[in-house]
């Protein structure tokens, strides 16, 4: 996001499938006052202890790239 404001965008839109309450903070504090519209499918309760997404989710990039079984 920060790219493309340095580049020079002025409005920008985050489309995502999944987020966590946690990660919306992060991106929240890392941005300050920058407006980005956030569009989300769907917003999980939390994050556990491994940084999973809870409810029962898991390791969503672990899963995309098989390496779980």
């Amino acid at each position: 996001i920060k790219f493309l404001y340095r580049r020079g965008a002025e409005q920008i839109t985050c489309v995502c499938l999944l987020a966590a309450p946690e990660g919306l903070a992060a991106l929240e504090e890392e941005l300050g006052d920058s407006e980005v519209n956030i569009v989300l499918a769907a917003k999980d309760e939390r994050l556990d202890e491994n940084a999973y997404i809870v409810p029962g989710l898991g390791d969503a990039g672990d899963r995309l790239y098989g390496v779980v079984d």
